[in-house]
């Protein structure tokens, strides 16, 4: 983690400030249709296979986007109906990745992380993308040479807005189940849930899009503007229900004032209104990564956990925006409103449109919607499988999105449990993603996300086979480094009640941290009685330091394999269940990460239970060889010697048994 220079394609969304020079202005919005198509580039980019020039292709794309759709507003302004069906088109798009990003369980499909083999259908989307760029531009643009006009107001009020509008836009509502996850506090569930309730947020937004259109002399108005502070009050400050209702009412706002503010700004200087817009955009999407990312990056402190701070700050930026719109009386105003309350065709056009949307949602939904019948796969001789993967934000290391091939590895060997850490990618750099419910639905498990992205953590999350009881989130001691998430869950295995323990520890370079995380961990461990299991990055030698703190009286815990002397970061740590299994697997190219598995049998009576708690370390720990265990507590052949697709048992080179 760190400053690598990359990050500077940021930076291509301020493509609007070349709209100030007076001859590109008119070359561009003559060329609309070009500009739009060289836009598509982004698109193309899954043909590039090196990872720095498909980033160097999508960041000319997206400053080929931004300044077409500037062009395109700036050029319509003079028009209300046509700039109002510019901007129907503008925000029912956000609404379209959105319903798609469900139907493909987070991804887009036609991203540049996609491609066949991951489930893209970017060649499809590309001749979509043209038909619909051929269409969006068969009308010539209405304002070409012409002067900017303006109509009023601060063109530097409303390029804050239109900042702080692209930022809500993008961070909240291109994805349905962001907001849920900002209120996710685990089982039992007492709030919404992504494959369920995501259509609530859709609703809201198509709501938000009719008011927008109708109502937008309401939606102008302060105290339309304190009902959305309201929303988003609620959704920074309170989990589950309430939490949501909060977000219902921003994903409305959010939408709805999406009409006026582009508008306002449609009419002004294009350069100040979305060059300087995306600029003050670009330093809220640094600001919301910096919350989390404040161990890696100049100035990090100072906002470090502060989402408060951002999402005050998105809120003023639309104020900002609400003051200029209302500090505007002028006769010309009022004509251009007048001129939008009139019936235009295109309003029946949009909204027939909206209606088709709802419904292909639902129909989503619905293939979606979880069984709830999953069983773990050796049931019959009462084992769990856990592992523990940390997965470096499901993207590999040729930077195409990981999930199938994790899901994979995954289910090829067996785990009925497994931890997944740096798990979260509800922000805008990762896309507003969630592995986990991919993986979930895909292998039949019940899953737990862990710390929301609210939350300001890298992610934990935990997949199940066996039906999760209860599960709290904690956020351990961190007073220097990065926040350390992790999961304590209780599972049903075989009607027996199991915890698991899903934890990251902070970075080797925060001593101090990783000493307080040990102890907070190690007494959360020995606080339960019942049957247990860590799946863990503890940053640690074996035998030594806070080794001795994680695997102590305190926590009650053993080591899966002392003498494994080889490892830093991962560990399996156990109690009061039969450890009969332990593998290491390599990654192969999927992430930096190898995958640690371990198998468990869980007492099937008080006696065997009363023995597993007591056994002494010499009957605990010794091996066996393969053939002396039963069939079911085997790991896969699959992946001995040479393995499959790069990943095979590697260490010592295949599993090792145990049995007592």
């Amino acid at each position: 983690m760190g400053i690598s220079g990359y990050e500077a394609f940021v930076m291509s969304t301020v493509s609007p400030f070349l709209l100030a020079i007076k001859p590109l202005r008119s070359l561009i919005v003559r060329n609309l249709r070009v500009a739009h198509l060289l836009s598509l580039a982004g698109v193309l980019a899954w043909l590039v296979k090196t990872p720095e020039y498909r980033l160097f292709t999508v960041g000319f794309g997206v400053a080929m986007g931004c300044l077409s759709w500037a062009a395109t507003f700036y050029s319509e302004s003079v028009h209300g109906p046509r700039l109002e069906s510019r901007i129907l088109a503008f925000i029912a798009g956000l609404l379209m990745s959105a319903i798609v990003k469900f139907a493909w369980r987070t991804n887009n499909p036609i991203w540049p992380i996609m491609h066949a083999e991951n489930g893209g259908w970017n060649g499809t989307g590309f001749v979509l993308a043209v038909l619909a760029a051929l269409r969006f531009t068969r009308k010539a643009p209405l304002q070409a040479d012409h002067a900017v006009e303006r109509q009023g107001g601060s063109s530097l009020l409303s390029a804050i807005s239109i900042g702080g509008l692209m930022f809500g836009l993008h961070s909240l509502l291109s994805d349905t189940s962001t907001m849920i996850l900002w209120v996710w506090d685990g089982y039992p569930i007492r709030g919404p849930v992504a494959n369920v309730h995501a259509w609530y947020t859709i609703v809201a937004m198509s709501v938000g899009i009719i008011s927008g259109v109708f109502a937008q002399g309401l939606i102008t108005t302060w105290s339309a503007y304190g009902v959305g502070c309201v929303g988003a009050t609620l959704l920074t400050f309170y989990s589950h229900w309430l939490g949501y209702y909060g977000a219902l009412i921003l994903a409305a706002y959010l939408t709805a004032i999406s009409f006026p503010l582009i508008a306002n700004a449609s009419r002004k200087s294009p350069a100040v209104t979305f060059g300087l817009g995306f600029f003050i955009y670009n330093f809220l999407v640094l600001f919301h990564v910096w919350v989390v990312a404040y161990a890696f990056v100049p100035g990090g402190p100072l906002v470090r956990e502060h989402t408060d701070w951002i999402m005050i700050t998105m809120m003023l930026t639309l104020g900002a925006g609400v003051w200029d719109l209302t500090s505007q009386n002028n006769s010309a105003n009022k004509k251009a409103r007048g001129r939008r309350s009139t019936s235009n065709p295109h309003r029946k056009y949009h909204l027939g449109a909206l209606g088709v949307l709802n419904i292909a949602f639902l129909s989503a939904a619905f293939l979606r919607f979880p069984t709830n019948d999953y069983k773990p796969y050796h049931a019959e001789d009462r084992v769990i499988t856990a592992g523990i993967w940390t997965i470096h934000f499901s993207l590999d290391n040729d930077m195409w999105s990981s999930e199938r091939r994790m899901r994979d590895l995954i289910k090829e060997m067996e785990l009925d449990v497994v931890g997944l850490l740096e798990s979260d990618l509800q922000r805008i750099i990762m896309g507003n993603r969630d592995t986990t419910q991919f993986l979930a639905e895909d292998l039949g498990m019940y899953v737990d996300y862990g710390p929301g992205p609210n939350k300001h953590t890298w992610g934990a999350a935990l997949l199940s086979k066996f039906p999760i009881v209860n599960s709290t989130h904690h956020l351990l001691p961190s007073p220097v480094g990065e926040l350390a998430p992790a999961i304590h869950a209780t599972l049903d295995a075989y009607g027996t009640l199991v915890d698991v323990f899903v934890f990251h520890s902070g970075q080797e370079e925060d001593l101090e941290d990783r000493r307080l995380q040990s102890e907070y961990l190690a007494k959360l461990m020995g606080s339960t009685d019942r049957p247990s299991f860590l799946l863990s990055y503890l940053v640690t030698k074996p035998l030594e330091g806070n080794y001795n703190t994680y695997v102590s009286e305190t926590s009650g815990m053993h080591d899966v394999d002392k003498t494994d002397w080889d490892r830093w970061c991962e560990y399996i740590l156990f109690k009061g269940l039969r450890r009969v299994g332990y593998a290491r697997v390599s990654r192969s190219t999927i992430t930096d990460t190898e995958l640690q598995a371990a198998k468990f049998v869980v007492p099937a009576t008080q006696e065997d239970g009363v023995y597993a708690w007591g056994v002494g370390e010499e009957s605990r720990d010794r091996r066996v060889g393969e053939h002396e265990v039963p069939e079911g507590w085997r790991f896969p052949a699959l992946f001995r010697g040479q393995g499959v697709r790069g990943h095979a048992y590697h260490v010592f080179d295949e599993p090792r048994y145990y049995n007592f």
